[in-house]
């Protein structure tokens, strides 16, 4: 019985990463090809924003 517990943990946590995996490569793959001239409005926009705002936790330099 411990042997399909493991066996079954070890189909799910492959299954659950590969999937997350390939939904992270088919989203950069379809930026890349459907992007545009307008790929980092969103990221660009959020930087504008943070334009002086205090760094919050992390180590000082």
């Amino acid at each position: 019985m411990a042997g399909y517990i493991t066996d079954l943990t070890v189909v799910a946590l492959l299954v659950i990463g590969i999937t997350a995996f390939m939904g992270v490569i088919t989203n950069g793959i379809g930026e890349k090809v459907f992007g545009g001239k307008r790929r980092s409005e969103f990221v660009d926009q959020s930087a504008r924003f943070q334009t002086g705002w205090k760094t919050v936790g992390g180590k000082k330099k």
